[in-house]
């Protein structure tokens, strides 16, 4: 009965930023790995960036380094992802997921690693 909520996706436009989060519900593990992944429509479903509670270690896709940072905030139960320098290629469907393991950085940003999605939330770059 584990659930993940996103939202704060919305219509920006090239340059702005957006923040989305993900709310935890119903959790009783203390480690376990927390990703954002998005699809574009006709595409893959591609990693973006991703966390680790034991540790806070994260890793970022080349295509948004320096751009996107995740972030929690243990007490809310909530990962944040602030997207700043937004462009019309970070248009998609965003998801957050999590796994109940503290995954090496090597596979934190691979779909298949992941049990646990959230329903998503639409990101729209345009101007």
């Amino acid at each position: 009965q584990p659930q993940l909520v996103e939202s704060g996706g919305d219509l920006a436009q090239p340059g702005r930023s957006l923040r989305l989060s993900c709310v935890i519900i119903g959790f009783t593990w203390e480690y376990y790995t927390i990703g954002w992944f998005r699809q574009a429509p006709g595409k893959e479903r591609e990693g973006v960036s991703s966390i680790r509670t034991f540790d806070d270690e994260t890793i970022y896709a080349g295509s948004v380094e320096g751009r996107f940072t995740i972030s929690r905030d243990a007490a809310k139960n909530t990962v944040f992802l602030q997207m700043n320098s937004l462009k019309p290629e970070d248009t998609a469907i965003y998801y957050c997921a999590a796994r109940r393991r503290t995954l090496t950085k090597t596979v934190m940003l691979q779909p298949p690693e992941y049990s646990i999605w959230g329903q998503g939330t639409q990101v729209t770059v345009s101007s």
